[in-house]
């Protein structure tokens, strides 16, 4: 039984049964070039590949180093831009394996292929620190993300590249568990203040304390210095595809890539954050030295010895707390406003560090860089919004703790992305009263509005249902029309089984099409009406995706 294909090429069936011949492609070392023709309203963009591969590129097939060359030809040109908003999907977590090869080469080219018949703009690759940098300072593997990048380039899809400086999982038990590099954590067992504390004295080790960035705690590196050292080997390894495969790079400033402390419990699912209150994390002796000397500074040397008191527990009704409640709680004394401006000014610091870095670093590239804010809408309505404090973001219901951050990402050229664009408050008031996203979410575009950054936005569940894809359209058309419209994109995370199982299927290149107002931004289907998949080849591919993720 072959897999049905438009090329001559056919795929055995025989990867589903037997994993080892999944790792039989050979790293295919990658020869891109450049040449630019300049016309007045046209950049072309003539990519040669000498991939050695036996297959045609559309076939996916195995990559063999006895095979002649072949060339691909991407036009890139301003033309084929088109009206609306482009969509990009994110791929699994587990797309480069720890040995540095691509997952299930053959069902990723399957799907590359599925997502471009789609009329997907690109798919975003998360590159992480634990892998590239794994086993010692300074020595990088890219071999995955290399082939992943001309898989890419081989279906037509752009690439948006995330550099994740920070944990993903819950732990060694967790299928998808990405550590950090194994000789950061050896610097964290040396020394545990590497990692924020609580008031517990709860270590976290998802990303490292920014209270020691500038400070040369890795190996005669600081962490500043670590971060940037990788975003510059990334630019010289991928240089050939910057601006052109390669569009945009979001750099990853905290827990989960996102601009925040590490306030929450990750381990919790994330309906259980609803009600969370989280911690202030500013017990690592780094952490308190800065809090000391800035109480020292104002000559209030008791307030320097350690977060609030009165925060109450994680899942404490804010009301029920001294320091968070509405009516006489701390957090607006004067104590209370020099903690939370200390706070939230060691996050913004750490922002602008590592914004200046990158701004530097792809100067010239021609591509867009990004950062994430978190989406923490669950007090929204509050007068204190304890959670948003504690993450960092001094937010409150008369201070707006998103422009400060927002006009950081104008500064240095910056697009912003966030995620909790589904989400409705109809919806999350039966949970939780106290949240709003589509208020948090108002909030944050109205910010991005007046520092004139381009924004990506992005779901936060990935149980996506019509209502759902109808919010996302509301909340980008409230960011992007207007007289002058604004750069939007969505980044739909994430691929996986679900996403190909047919109906949900059906919804998602129905929302692709309605995200670009009409037009297929990479358009390859015979669509009739709401853009079902009718083409043969593409639909039995669609199709046997879904079987091969419900068995993986």
């Amino acid at each position: 039984m072959a897999i049905p294909s438009q090329s001559t090429a056919s795929f055995s069936p025989s990867f589903i049964s037997t994993p080892n011949d999944l790792t039989r492609l050979t790293r295919f070392p990658c020869r891109v070039t450049f040449t630019h023709q300049t016309r007045s309203s046209t950049r072309r963009l003539a990519v040669s590949s000498r991939l050695n591969s036996s297959k045609s590129s559309d076939a996916g097939g195995s990559v063999s180093p006895e095979n002649g060359p072949y060339e691909l030809h991407h036009d890139f040109s301003p033309q084929r831009r088109r009206r609306g908003s482009p969509v990009f999907v994110t791929l699994p977590v587990n797309s480069v394996g720890r040995e540095g090869k691509v997952w299930r080469p053959k069902a990723m080219m399957l799907s590359l292929r599925a997502l471009a018949a789609a009329g997907v703009e690109g798919v975003v690759v998360e590159i992480w620190w634990g892998l590239v940098e794994r086993n010692g300072p300074r020595v990088y593997d890219w071999r995955g993300y290399r082939e992943l990048v001309m898989m890419a380039c081989m279906c037509g899809l752009k690439v948006r590249a995330v550099l994740a400086f920070h944990q993903h999982g819950t732990g060694p038990d967790d299928p998808n568990w990405i550590p950090l590099p194994l000789w950061v954590l050896d610097e964290m067992h040396k020394d545990p203040d590497l990692a924020y504390s609580d008031r517990f004295g709860r270590r976290n080790i998802e990303y490292i304390s920014l209270g020691c960035d500038i400070l040369p705690v890795l190996r005669g590196r600081s962490p500043i210095q670590a971060y940037a050292d990788f975003m510059r080997d990334f630019r010289d390894t991928f240089r050939p595809s910057l601006g052109f495969i390669i569009t945009g790079v979001q750099i990853g400033m905290g827990p989960a890539g996102e601009l925040r402390y590490p306030s929450f419990s990750f381990q919790k699912p994330h309906l259980a954050w609803s009600h969370e209150l989280g911690e202030f994390q500013c017990y690592d002796k780094y952490m308190l030295a800065s809090l000391n000397a800035s109480a020292r500074s104002i000559g209030k040397r008791e307030w320097g010895n350690g977060g609030p008191f009165g925060t109450g527990s994680l899942m404490q009704n804010p009301e029920h707390t001294e320091f968070f409640r509405n009516e006489g709680g701390s957090w607006n004394t004067p104590y209370g406003k020099f903690f939370l401006e200390w706070y939230s000014d060691m996050l913004l610091l750490h922002g602008e560090r590592i914004c200046r870095e990158a701004e530097t670093i792809f100067r010239g590239t021609e591509i867009h860089i990004s950062a994430k804010l978190a989406a923490i809408h669950w007090h929204y309505v509050t007068q204190s919004h304890p959670s948003e404090l504690t993450a960092g973001y001094y937010n409150t219901f008369d201070k707006d703790g998103y422009l400060p951050i927002a006009r950081m990402f104008s500064k240095y050229g910056f697009s912003m992305c966030c995620s909790c664009f589904e989400m409705q408050d109809a919806v999350m008031k039966k949970i939780n009263p106290d949240g709003s996203p589509e208020g948090f979410l108002r909030q944050l575009l109205l910010a991005a509005r007046l520092c004139d950054i381009s924004l990506e936005g992005q779901n936060f569940s990935t149980d996506l249902d019509d209502d759902a894809f109808a919010q996302v359209l509301k909340m980008s058309k409230f960011y992007s029309n207007g007289f002058e419209k604004r750069p939007f994109s969505f980044n739909f995370v994430r691929m996986n089984k679900k996403m190909f199982e047919p109906r949900n299927w059906d919804r998602f290149t129905r929302f692709v099409k309605q995200m670009s107002d009409g037009n297929i931004f990479r358009a390859r289907l015979n669509s009739v009406g709401d853009i079902r998949l009718k083409t043969t080849p593409v639909a039995a591919e669609v199709g046997l995706l879904y079987q091969l993720y419900q068995h993986s």
